[in-house]
């Protein structure tokens, strides 16, 4: 029962993925997800209690879970083992992940950026994983600031600084329509490219 239960989930999820993509977060509805996903509203509501939470499900699915991933294994055990260098790369490819995905992730965040203006979409983009990734990293960057291994400044700042870096190649993506294929080295190489220019500027001298 529990596996026939994550299986209509997943097709909810799947269909509204599909919804959103085609129509934008403010024109599509619940009833459209319900029509899509060959279920009635009563089971989607089941489900999901609204098309914020509908939204903040499949943005966690598609959008957001490599930079959860990133995050939690940026304090796991193994990773507190290794060098500042080492975890940033880990982090960075982490964020990276989407580029060798389905490009779900990078269409969602399309879509978010171009209703961000006149919705309250960006806010739950936020909240669904980005917040919490980038805390982790603010962490990371306030524990080595204290250490005296890097500069003295926000550790939020730090964050935002190096996660920057890591998109800078990636940014691009958003503007084309035939979007490149990235393999795993691309993605170390742009990592590698952005953590030694980060802590190029931000490491104690």
């Amino acid at each position: 029962m529990r596996k026939l239960t994550e299986q209509k989930r997943n097709d909810i999820l799947n269909a509204a993925t599909t919804v959103f993509l085609e129509q934008g977060y403010e024109r599509a509805s619940m009833e459209g997800v319900a029509r899509t996903a060959e279920c009635s509203k009563a089971t989607l509501y089941n489900y999901f209690t609204s098309k914020e939470s509908l939204l903040d499900a499949v943005v966690r699915a598609y959008g957001t879970n490599f930079l959860t991933r990133a995050a939690d294994d940026l304090h796991s055990q193994d990773s507190s083992k290794l060098s500042l260098n080492d975890r940033l790369q880990r982090f960075g490819e982490g964020m990276l992940g989407a580029l060798t995905s389905d490009w779900k992730g990078l269409q969602l965040y399309r879509m978010v950026i171009g209703e961000a203006g006149h919705s309250g979409i960006g806010d739950i983009f936020y909240e669904s994983g980005v917040r919490e990734s980038m805390n982790a990293l603010a962490a990371l960057m306030e524990q080595h600031i204290d250490a005296g291994d890097m500069r003295p400044a926000s550790p939020e700042l730090r964050a935002k600084q190096f996660s920057a870096l890591v998109r800078a190649e990636a940014d691009e993506l958003f503007l084309r329509h035939d979007m490149p294929v990235y393999t795993q080295q691309d993605i170390v190489a742009m990592v590698k490219s952005a953590v030694d220019v980060f802590t190029a500027g931000a490491s104690a001298r």
